[in-house]
């Protein structure tokens, strides 16, 4: 984590408006206390009205004025419905930024609307997901982001297997199963693959360039462009 992002974190954990230990945001923030304790110190140089000392705790000044997130209670459920269907289906780091996200949202809420937060009765169950899904869904977004070919060895429904080169474009969730929108360099073409029928996967140092033909926006058109036709010969 950039020290910026734990200054402002820190910031956002002290706006709960209850003391809290350095030992506590040291957990919270995965460092050391020594590291909260410069950090502090920090802020209060730069006019952050934190109060406290170390051994006892901090809070912020409860008349330091930053205006609270605004969000009714139905936003408040989206978003944290959003976040468990996050945790639950997606990559590991995407759970784990999903509830650091929710975390600062919840530590700028107005009291009444913070409880509400833990009241949201709208749930995502995850029995089935295996560690390696997400551990896929975290290195297919990386490689696509940093436009990195990947392999993996691939299983149709019928049981064949083929081992595969793609640029990875995109990946999509269907309410259980996630697709990876790619170039195959075997096919020549756009496929879809079923991210929990590949194994042995793994991001390539090499990148592929940028290529509007072989892009996400190409691919979209060319499954709009094939579902038009499958429709027009059923007439």
């Amino acid at each position: 984590m950039r020290r910026a992002d734990r200054l402002f974190r820190i910031v956002q954990f002290l706006r709960v408006g209850r003391l809290i230990t350095a030992r506590r945001l040291a957990e919270k923030l995965q460092v050391s206390e020594r590291s909260i304790y410069r950090d502090v110190r920090d802020l209060q140089l730069s006019g952050m009205p934190i109060e406290g000392e170390a051994g006892i705790g901090y809070l912020l000044r409860q008349d330091f004025d930053i205006p609270p997130l605004m969000f009714t209670r139905s936003e408040i459920e989206a978003l944290v419905l959003g976040a468990r269907m996050v945790r639950a289906w997606g990559g590991a780091e995407q759970g784990e930024a999903a509830t650091q996200a929710l975390h600062k949202i919840e530590a700028v809420l107005p009291p009444d609307l913070r409880d509400h937060v833990d009241q949201t009765l709208l749930y995502a169950p995850n029995f089935e997901v295996r560690a390696e899904l997400k551990r896929s869904v975290d290195v297919l977004n990386a490689a696509a982001s940093d436009r990195k070919f990947i392999e993996f060895r691939y299983t149709r429904e019928d049981g064949e297997e083929s081992q595969r080169r793609v640029r990875p474009l995109g990946l999509y969730f269907w309410g259980g199963v996630w697709t990876l929108a790619s170039w195959c360099e075997m096919r020549k073409d756009f496929r879809n693959f079923r991210v929990d029928r590949m194994a042995e996967l793994r991001a390539l140092e090499r990148q592929f360039p940028a290529d509007p033909k072989r892009s996400l926006q190409a691919f979209i058109a060319k499954m709009r462009e094939d579902s038009a036709t499958t429709k027009t010969s059923h007439y």
